[in-house]
């Protein structure tokens, strides 16, 4: 992907170079029009399939920005709507002449609404709600029509309100007829709405249907205390980005503050003091202090604090960052490593006092590889979690997903196991070169997945490393949510027949490549700022047998359900995906074992359909989506509360699935168990860790497959012996 990003760049800014248009239009003062400029250039030029911008276009983006601005359609009236419809058909000429009028305006009435609705909630927060009163509330918001005057806007938001309110009225009567039960409040008859609160501290109906709007103003107080912290740029961001997501829904700009948490995300590490902040109306308050970080290790900040004012090492005056945004906050808090930074805090207890943390490299542990070693029929196995493909764009030598699996599988082998779980589920993906790197861990050499990109020849990626680090038994377990790269890690493993896959009826189905193209690399001196980063789609992969992951993701070998097998959450329930295709397969040798593949997978389908664990996981999954299906909900709240315990009696079948414990025990490899020794919290993590893995189903049966495996292996193996 590192190689792609340079020839990619390259052969923009000679196409820039080259052509009298860029120094026409490249250097347009306004930052707006220059992003528009920059960016349909770039999709125009780079994309896997550059979009036509026609009306067909035009009338796409503006629904799809009209929707996220507004998705509850409680802010804009249909007069407004009438109006901004005059440009509906006009959005492609306004892009191709960089027009952001169409922009203008509507953010313009956007912020006139959002101002208009602060009152409208305050207001109807004010006054009760009558939960007697026999109405209905529809979720289906996407069927909603815009309203016509303010007395529908006002009924609008009076029956979201009173939808978020009665959530929290019943978890309130909830709440004070447990504590009546536990003893801590006196026995009393339910109060009727009017009643006065007693004398004894009970609390009446009424009491308690004030706290529960006193809630809701509060939650909402926060949305809006973000909202109003929003900047013209963030607003124009959500435009680029309806234009953008009409070419597929891979495709996306970030703003300069995106990109450094996308790059934070994918490198698992970042310069700073290793604190997780967020606000709360005007106070920066710390959320988390990372494990192993500067601030961790100073131990003087402490989560709950507030900072209230940075001061850097080498200043004499401190900033005062209340009521600052969130990301400005940030910027000040984070630095190279080595510098220093002095926090003015509000302890938990009210103290004010001043501490001072050098920063340094901060790594994200829960983003990288983990293992860990369990028996099971006296025979030692292996887990590898990986949460994702990190890898440090700028230096792919630095710290990344296929040395980190390298090292554990060395480490694990030291440990002698006898077969290897590749965890993938909920992997999204990530680096392209180190799902190559990766898949040469397993095999000796060959093809591990094809690249092509609009009007090029493809592109076959190899692994040309004879070495292997495993060749012992393995599988590979994914999901609904297992995307991108590691789709091609298990279709590679699958083709060649190196692995076994379980999981899924089929993975996210995410078969295209991603570039992230700094655009401030195209401007020769820039004066407008950071412009953020532009990431497209240039490529789809394919498997090695030539068939594509768009779409139809990788079917596994073993079918299990989980939560999500009756859910729309793959790549064809997206907006806009690129279209499933074919394209020739390439030269490839199977694995040659003994492994018995076809015995070992009968074997596991005949243990899954006796499973009575994963029976009520499926059944699990078609109530969720019941449950996810429903629309209208009753405001009565006699009729809600009925529903509720209807709902409650019907999860009570599935409580035994937090019950179910395997008799596996997981531990940790001897580095890990040295670092624990200093590292309280690590050890927490990985005993939360072992815990779950000893919960989980999915694991067992994986592990099950591994023992089939090496069996088979055994016997074949003798076989073979015998006819020698």
């Amino acid at each position: 992907m590192k190689g792609n990003y340079k020839f990619l760049l390259l052969a923009l800014l000679i196409a820039f170079a080259s052509c009298s248009f860029t120094s026409k239009t490249f250097d347009d003062p306004d930052k707006d029009k220059l992003l528009i400029q920059l960016i349909t250039y770039v999709l125009d030029n780079g994309h896997f399939d550059p979009q036509d911008l026609n009306d067909d276009f035009s009338a796409h983006v503006f629904e799809d920005y009209l929707n996220q601005l507004d998705p509850f359609k409680r802010y804009f009236y249909a007069s407004d709507i009438k109006e901004f419809e005059a440009y509906k058909n006009e959005l492609d000429d306004q892009i191709k002449a960089y027009d952001v009028s169409f922009f203008n305006l509507t953010h313009e009435r956007l912020l006139q609404r959002i101002e208009e609705s602060k009152k409208i909630y305050a207001e109807i927060l004010d006054k009760p709600f009558d939960f007697s009163k026999q109405e209905s509330y529809s979720a289906d918001y996407e069927s909603l029509t815009y309203v016509k005057n303010k007395r529908e806007m006002k009924e609008r938001w009076r029956q979201q309100l009173k939808f978020s309110t009665i959530a929290n009225y019943d978890d309130a009567i909830s709440q004070r007829d447990s504590n009546i039960e536990n003893g801590s409040l006196p026995e009393s008859v339910l109060s009727a709405q009017n009643e006065k609160p007693s004398s004894n501290g009970d609390k009446s109906l009424a009491e308690l249907e004030k706290e529960a709007r006193d809630v809701t103003k509060r939650s909402l107080d926060e949305l809006y205390d973000f909202i109003d912290d929003r900047q013209r740029k963030d607003w124009f961001s959500v435009y680029v980005n309806a234009i953008v997501e009409e070419f597929d829904p891979h495709t996306f700009y970030f703003a300069p503050e995106d990109k450094d948490r996308f790059d934070v995300a994918m490198s698992g590490n970042f310069e700073g003091i290793g604190a997780r902040l967020q606000k709360r109306m005007d106070a920066i308050m710390v959320n988390e202090i990372i494990s192993g970080g500067p601030a961790w290790r100073a131990n003087e900040l402490e989560v709950g604090d507030q900072i209230l004012k940075v001061r850097q090492a080498q200043e004499e005056e401190s900033v005062n960052i209340v009521g600052m945004r969130l990301d400005d906050a940030i910027k000040l808090i984070k630095g190279p490593k080595g510098t220093t930074v002095v926090l003015t805090l509000k302890k938990v207890d009210g103290t004010i006092e001043d501490i001072s943390i050098t920063r340094d490299i901060v790594e994200l542990e829960e983003t990288y590889a983990k293992s860990s070693t369990v028996i099971k029929d006296d025979k030692i196995f292996g887990v590898i979690n990986l949460p994702k493909f990190y890898v440090d764009f700028e230096n792919y030598n630095k710290r990344n997903a296929a040395s980190d699996i390298k090292q554990e599988i060395i480490r694990l082998k030291q440990e002698g196991i006898e077969g290897l779980v590749l965890d993938l589920r909920n992997n999204g993906g990530g680096s392209l070169q180190t799902v190559v790197d990766i898949a040469g861990l397993f095999i000796e050499e060959g093809p591990i997945v094809q690249v092509r990109e609009t009007g090029q020849p493809k592109e076959v990626l190899k692994d040309r490393d004879k070495s292997i680090i495993w060749d012992g038994p393995l599988v590979i377990m994914v999901n609904e949510l297992s995307a991108s790269a590691s789709e091609i890690l298990a279709a590679a493993m699958q083709d060649y027949k190196r692995a076994i896959v379980i999981g899924s009826k089929q993975t996210y189905g995410k078969g295209t490549v991603q570039n992230v193209l700094d655009l401030n690399r195209l401007v020769r001196n820039n004066s407008n700022g950071d412009l953020g980063a532009l990431k497209f789609t240039t490529q789809k992969f394919y498997r090695v047998n030539g068939g594509s992951t768009q779409l139809e993701g990788v079917k596994s070998d073993v079918i299990v359900p989980d939560r999500y097998s009756y859910i729309d959450i793959g790549e064809k329930d997206q907006e806009n995906p690129l279209p499933w295709d074919k394209i020739d397969a390439v030269d490839y040798e199977l694995w040659g074992n003994y492994f018995d593949y076809d015995t070992t997978i009968e074997r596991s389908k005949a243990r899954m359909a006796a499973n009575e664990q994963l029976k009520l996981i499926d059944a699990n999954a078609k109530w969720v989506k019941k449950i996810r299906d429903r629309e209208m909900y009753s405001l009565n709240y006699d009729a809600y509360k009925k529903q509720m315990e209807l709902n409650e009696e019907e999860a009570k079948r599935f409580e035994k699935l937090s019950e179910y414990q395997t008799n596996l025990t997981f531990n940790s490899l001897p580095y890990e168990i040295e670092l624990m020794e200093q590292d309280s919290v690590l050890k927490e993590k990985r005993d939360r860790w072992h815990q779950s893995l000893a919960k989980d189903v999915y694991i067992e049966e994986a592990l099950n497959v591994l023992n089939d495996l090496k069996m088979t292996y055994a016997i074949k193996n003798k076989v073979a012996n015998v006819k020698n």
